[in-house]
């Protein structure tokens, strides 16, 4: 199957954002809904759900987007594009990442920059110049692909409220 180029979302972020998380690329059942994390299988709004103390994976769509502003969670992508012949993180080619750098400059608020995913933080870090005052934080993946249990992966995420 040939590679083919895919294009990430514009990020999901406020102004009072405190906890910015990052992942990689949409795979093909989010970029098919338009919606971060819509495979079925995907721990991420479980887990978020964890951290923000509301029921993420049971809301629609834009609730859970909403859950999050109010939270002051913001959402994007260290990569903008890149070429991709499956949804696996494994198969990103020729990736071109965004501008991180420009995005946190306005966002005066933010405390915490969590990778989702080690493709995340080795891309994602390249991107960002010392920032006092945010913790960066690595991530187990949410995908199902990334085998360790979900409880281990709950308690790796729940360091996350201490941006909150």
């Amino acid at each position: 199957m040939p590679a083919v180029r895919h294009a990430s979302f514009a990020p999901h972020v406020a102004p009072d954002t405190r906890l910015l998380i990052l992942g990689s690329l949409p795979g093909a059942r989010s970029l098919a809904a338009r919606q971060y994390y819509a495979h079925p299988t995907n721990q991420f709004w479980r887990l978020l759900g964890e951290v923000i103390g509301r029921p993420l994976a049971d809301i629609p769509y834009d609730d859970r987007l909403t859950a999050l502003r109010q939270a002051k969670v913001g959402l994007w992508d260290v990569i903008r594009s890149a070429e991709r012949h499956t949804s696996s993180d494994s198969h990103i080619r020729e990736a071109e990442a965004h501008d991180l750098a420009a995005l946190i400059a306005d966002l005066p608020d933010l405390r915490m920059i969590a990778f989702n995913g080690g493709k995340a933080a080795a891309i994602g870090r390249k991107q960002l110049p010392p920032i006092e005052g945010v913790a960066l934080v690595d991530l187990p993946s949410s995908s199902a692909a990334h085998t360790i249990g979900f409880d281990a992966k709950r308690d790796r995420w729940l360091a996350l409220r201490g941006a909150l």
